[in-house]
């Protein structure tokens, strides 16, 4: 199965999502993009919301977004049942969450990373899978149904 990445940002992080685009596809990543789509101000929700209603409908397989701390968007992306969404500024944070949180939107502030950390923490994220085990039945409980 090829995986598919959607990816979003709010006004802060679009430089870098459409830096991360391009370094997606160039590897041969289909991405979705769901914005925004240039540097004017806009709500960060929004974004947030489309790239997690497409992971739920199993349009693609995790999510990338940024924006200026994280933290905004972030929270917006774990109002949805279904979607764990983490903050990650360094690859160990990345790597913890797939390994043991099974992370499917990985978030990142872009006003605090430089780019090398972007592609670092990204690639981190995409080659870790979910370790199960004991944190199967710590996941499981995330979710207040």
């Amino acid at each position: 199965m090829k995986i598919k990445i959607g990816i979003a940002c709010d006004h802060a992080g679009f430089k870098y999502k459409e830096k991360l685009k391009n370094y997606l596809e160039n590897k041969n990543i289909k991405v979705s993009d769901y914005g925004c789509f240039s540097l004017e101000s806009v709500d960060y929700p929004d974004f947030a919301h489309k790239l997690s209603k497409s992971i739920l409908k199993n349009e693609n397989s995790l999510g990338i977004q940024f924006c200026g701390t994280g933290n905004g968007i972030n929270m917006s992306a774990n109002k949805h049942q279904g979607i764990r969404a983490a903050l990650c500024w360094n690859s160990h944070i990345a790597e913890q969450s797939r390994l043991h949180n099974n992370a499917n939107v990985l978030t990142m502030p872009a006003r605090h990373l430089e780019w090398n950390e972007v592609v670092e923490i990204v690639e981190t994220f995409l080659s870790t899978d979910f370790e199960g085990g004991r944190h199967e039945r710590r996941v499981n409980k995330i979710s207040c149904n």
